[in-house]
């Protein structure tokens, strides 16, 4: 198994297209035991491949997880700059020291190193690098990512490629992308895409955004609440649907996304908080959790109120409510917003809410009419309207009652304007 994985992890660094998956595991510039859980989600594609002489050897499946689960964990404590040489251990064995001068970008170290478990084999191909304390080990991507976005670190190596095989105008070069070695560019889409050359000093800079105390507080407890999520997760994941799992998977996608944007400063805290809440009542709507719903749909509309609310304050002169007019249309359509998904949980009142709806997609065409004219895009209108026509149809044909084919269709046709607006 070893020896298999050795050939896997050289050629995910001699492939650009197997390096587009294992890239993630090697793009932070720190280096300890949490770089060690940064795996690749599209690893399984074609890493197979390499051990199929396993299979075609008779090994049998259950010898194969259990060994391929051991040099895999194996891997884990090698993850550390705190252990240092040690000794006749380093000569067999893939150890910290050794293992660092894998992860390291500098030029002595590049691609070397790649033993899962025995470090023999590097020895014997002519891959082997000692770590040299006269060279420290600088940590990270050539390309650095500067990103917490775990979905951009993910995809950002397979963007490159399918961005240069889509601009050079050699067909064979549209294939070489994939298969040369990472770095590697056609020459015309070096010429008019060019990127600077390899700076190490560059790359001593570590990424770290500054963060306030509240949105450390937000991120600890945020992290917190993913590890128990996923946790949870993968504790009833084999006895789930398929579908229950895409949409449990698809919330905790959206928490470490909100996460990531949140430490980046791209978003605020509370707007992060706000798409955990969202995401939360969408999947307890879809899988029928009806309590929980009644709890996250709503609150999702209170942060969203409250956040407009704060950035309206804030936004105004000396820290006075900013009554511009977009701020004061849109706290009206998320106040009306909140009060439907109140009264639509609540009996007896569908016709309060859809009129508290109704109010909301109202308040939402005059913001947008605000930076734009009257339904500019006449073909846009007239989809828009077609949409609402059939969706009505439908509606009808469903058995929908007398009492609320005219609220019904209000509110259809309220939704499609909304729409042909935007």
């Amino acid at each position: 198994y070893d020896f298999c994985y050795y050939w896997l992890h050289r050629m995910g660094h001699e492939v650009g297209l197997l390096w587009a998956a294992h890239a993630v595991h090697h793009q932070s510039q720190d280096y300890n035991l949490s770089t060690a859980l940064r795996q690749s989600s599209s690893g399984m594609l074609l890493g197979w491949i390499f051990y199929l002489p396993m299979a075609l050897a008779g090994v049998p499946p259950l010898v194969f997880v259990v060994v391929g689960l051991i040099d895999l964990l194996y891997q884990f404590w090698v993850h550390t700059e705190q252990i240092k040489r040690l000794g006749w251990f380093d000569r067999w064995f893939c150890a910290p020291s050794n293992h660092r001068v894998h992860h390291a970008v500098n030029d002595i170290y590049l691609d070397k190193n790649y033993g899962g478990i025995l470090i023999i084999w590097d020895r014997i191909f002519g891959t082997f690098k000692p770590e040299d304390d006269k060279e420290p080990c600088v940590y990270g991507t050539r390309g650095l990512l500067n990103s917490w976005d775990p979905l951009w670190a993910n995809a950002t190596v397979y963007k490159q490629l399918a961005h240069d095989s889509w601009h050079t105008k050699n067909w064979g070069d549209k294939l070489r992308v994939w298969l040369k070695p990472p770095g590697w560019r056609p020459a015309d889409v070096e010429q008019r895409f060019a990127k600077p050359a390899f700076d190490l000093q560059a790359h001593r800079q570590l990424f770290e955004p500054a963060m306030t105390p509240p949105l450390r507080w937000f991120c600890g407890l945020q992290f917190l609440a993913l590890i128990a999520g996923t946790a949870l997760f993968l504790w009833h994941a084999d006895g789930a649907p398929l579908a229950s799992n895409l949409i449990w998977f698809a919330v905790l996608l959206t928490g470490q996304w909100a996460l990531s944007a949140a430490m980046q400063g791209r978003i605020d805290w509370p707007l992060a908080l706000m798409l955990d809440a969202a995401a939360l009542a969408t999947a307890t709507g879809a899988l029928n959790l009806w309590q929980w719903h009644q709890l996250f749909k709503p609150l999702t509309m209170v942060i969203a109120i409250f956040y407009v609310a704060i950035t309206a304050y804030h936004a105004g002169s000396n820290a006075q409510f900013n009554r511009k007019p977009q701020s004061l249309w849109l706290l009206a359509a998320l106040v009306l917003s909140a009060a439907g998904d109140v009264f639509l949980l609540s009996p007896n009142m569908f016709i309060t809410g859809l009129v508290s709806f109704l109010l909301a997609h109202l308040a939402y065409i005059g913001l947008l009419r605000l930076h734009a004219p009257w339904f500019a895009s006449k073909t846009a209108m007239l989809l828009c309207l077609l949409l609402a026509l059939s969706m009505y149809v439908f509606l009808w044909l469903g058995g929908l009652p007398g009492e609320l084919r005219i609220p019904v269709a209000a509110y259809v046709l309220v939704i499609a304007l909304m729409a042909a607006q935007a």
